[in-house]
């Protein structure tokens, strides 16, 4: 097939190909059965995946795209303005589907009756606002609204890049209204499913606009942009795949439900996903370099539309799958404890000192971003060294303890505690404002990518041009501004837990995500204004610095010593309530985390005072023999002038004489 023909078969074959793999998966696995009760009837019934269907192919469409003008694309150019008008057509789509979808899962759950009467409106507007369903697919049709005038409007670097950023943040409630929160394991199920829906975005999406550019795009660009879109698609692919495993351990349990149509389902999604993989080696190996010859292109273009029809499969069988009861259990014990009630898990054993290194609870989202900092950082490591260049071996070694570090708070023992016992939560809290930021700091990232990522040169914008552009952004250089960065550090501490931020932290999973966040970029922006060899528009000098340290640890200290001196639990309902038989009770654990805050979390900041006096005293050295090279260099002047006279003098007499 030719790139013409596929420009305009490929939407077509994606959606026949995800259709009838939909209808296939329903029948065959009884997602749209009749109930004995309660049933919405056959429209609901089928309507409802197919509308579901929609909307993950047009957000797809809205994300790749998005994606694909970002990091392959150049601005300001036509094939820019076409990903972008696809962009806005996948949110259109999006916006329609999404309500449509809000609709029919009304119907589902309430089995009501469509009239125009106001009984029916109300029932409909208290199910949009006041159930998570409901205002879940509100918000996600609200914001495609949005987004589709958004890109429709918008053609520069920085405002699609924000328009990017809202449409992958859109995605996210189509994750908490895909898994209830009376279920088990939510918050890994919501984690791992947000995750697998923009990754399948990224790469679906992203080779679909690589279908509609195709006219645009010359011979001689086409091999580039398909480049930088197979890297994409590569971290894409792992992505998925890693995600989907963890969100199909939930639903499968043990072996033997693979064999259930729930289990058949899923091997036809993941032996769809294994296809694509393969296809996607294969042209990335083997075609991508030859598509400047006809007879490759007509190869690739081939295999391009066989992915599209596995994409197809896999986005049904998806949907199919979401659908269709599981063989296990998923739902809460009706009687549950104290400790379930509040978390949705149950109380984990006793922490003993065993458990430090062999209990778990894995944060999908950090252990992907550990995953890729190691592995980008280490090929970047990999890249100098192959060309000779040195990189101290010092700052690969922080850098990768620093990863793995933050890979235990955020997935081992300290996520595992840490919402019934304070004492850990403040644990985690120094590790992640202090110990981690100061190791990657350490590790220069940024020097390391700008040394080893390869700079472009055609007008686009790859992962080097990105990070430089943010870094020396004006929106940088205030965060970096070390007053800044230090009122960030010292006023977030307090207002954390003397709000009701911590409370939102507990209750919901998006706040935790956003409290790791916090404390990790706002710890690592402190340390980067006063250390480091990453570039910042300006550091105070050393005694500054140290001043600025001072101050620090007094305040931590006056922070520890303010929670150890409460009489109050803070967020009694939750820490008083968990209905632990082990360990301190909640009002000694606290104190222990007060504790914690001034003596644990002082041992950072005294490390790092040490290292600013230490680069201080070797300043004041570089200085001085900076000095007396100088007055070497003088004196050695002065010598050579005050003998250049003499000889002068003397030639004089000389000539006198004569």
């Amino acid at each position: 097939m030719n790139s013409r023909a596929l420009r305009y078969a490929g939407p077509a074959i994606l959606g026949g190909a995800a259709l009838l793999a939909l209808l296939i998966g329903l029948a065959f696995g009884g997602g749209a059965a009749e109930l004995a009760i309660g049933d919405p009837g056959p429209v609901v019934r089928w309507g409802l995946p197919i509308a579901e269907l929609l909307v993950n192919l047009s957000a797809a469409l809205l994300v790749g795209s998005l994606v694909v003008a970002l990091f392959s694309l150049v601005a300001g150019t036509e094939e820019f303005d076409v990903a972008l008008d696809a962009a806005s057509a996948g949110a259109a789509i999006l916006t329609v589907s999404a309500g449509a979808t809000a609709f029919l899962t009304f119907l589902n759950i309430f089995n009501a009756q469509p009239s125009a009467g106001a009984a029916f409106g109300d029932q409909l507007g208290r199910f949009l606002v006041d159930t998570e369903p409901g205002l879940g697919w509100l918000m996600v049709t609200i914001a495609a609204a949005v987004l589709t005038v958004l890109t429709f409007a918008v053609r520069g670097w920085l405002a699609t890049l924000l328009v990017a950023v809202l449409a992958v943040a859109a995605l996210i409630p189509m994750a908490t209204v895909g898994h209830s929160g009376d279920e088990a394991n939510h918050n890994v199920a919501v984690t791992s499913l947000a995750i697998h829906i923009i990754g399948a975005g990224v790469w679906l999406g992203g080779l679909l606009v690589i279908v509609l550019l195709r006219p645009v795009l010359g011979r001689e660009r086409l091999p580039d942009v398909l480049s930088r879109y197979s890297s994409i698609a590569l971290a894409a692919f792992v992505v998925v795949a890693l995600s989907g495993i963890a969100r199909a351990m939930i639903g499968v349990v043990s072996w033997e439900n693979l064999f259930s149509p729930y289990g058949a389902l899923l091997a036809v999604k993941v032996l769809a996903l294994l296809a694509m993989g393969g296809l996607g080696a294969v042209y990335r190996r083997r075609l991508i370099a030859g598509l400047r010859e006809t007879a490759a292109s007509v190869r690739f273009w081939t295999l391009v539309a066989v992915e599209v029809v596995f994409m197809g499969i896999a986005s049904g069988a998806a949907v199919a799958l979401s659908v269709t009861p599981p063989p296990v259990n998923t739902e809460l014990p009706t009687e549950r404890t104290p400790a379930q009630i509040l978390t949705g898990s149950p109380l984990p054993p006793e922490l003993t000192l065993d458990r430090w290194f062999t209990q778990w609870d894995v944060d999908l989202i950090w252990a992907f971003a550990v995953g890729f900092g190691l592995f980008f950082y280490l090929a970047g490591v990999r890249r100098l060294a192959r060309r000779g260049d040195h990189w101290p071996v010092y700052r690969t070694v922080l850098w990768v303890f620093g990863l793995l570090l933050l890979l235990w708070v955020t997935c081992g023992p300290i996520n595992a505690y840490q919402d019934y016992l304070f004492s850990i939560h403040m644990v985690g809290h120094m590790l992640l404002s202090m110990a981690i930021p100061m190791c990657l700091v350490f590790g220069a990232p940024v020097t390391l990518a700008s040394r080893a990522i390869r700079k472009r040169t055609d007008g686009t914008r790859g992962g080097r041009e990105w990070i430089l552009w943010a870094v020396h952004s004006p929106y940088s250089r205030v965060i970096t501004h070390p007053l800044v960065a230090g009122a960030l550090f010292i006023g977030s501490l307090w207002a954390f837990y003397y709000t009701d931020l911590f409370r939102w932290t507990l209750y919901e999973h998006l706040g935790h995500e956003w409290m790791v966040v916090h404390f990790l970029l706002s710890g690592y922006l402190f340390v980067l204004s006063l250390v480091g060899i990453d570039p910042v528009p300006y550091r105070l000098p050393h005694s500054g610095r140290l001043l600025t340290l001072i101050g620090v640890m007094a305040m931590h200290a006056f922070f520890g010593i303010s929670i150890m001196m409460s009489s109050g639990l803070f967020v009694a309902e939750w820490f008083g309530s968990m209905g632990r038989t082990w360990g301190a009770d909640p009002l000694e654990d606290q104190y222990i985390g007060g504790g914690i805050a001034w003596s644990i979390g002082e041992l950072p900041t005294l490390i790092l005072a040490i290292i600013v006096a230490v680069q201080w005293s070797r300043s004041d050295a570089r200085q001085q023999r900076s000095a007396d090279r100088h007055a070497d260099r003088t004196g050695d002047a002065e010598l050579e002038e005050y003998n250049a006279r003499l000889q002068k003098l003397a030639d004089r007499d000389a000539r006198a004489s004569r």
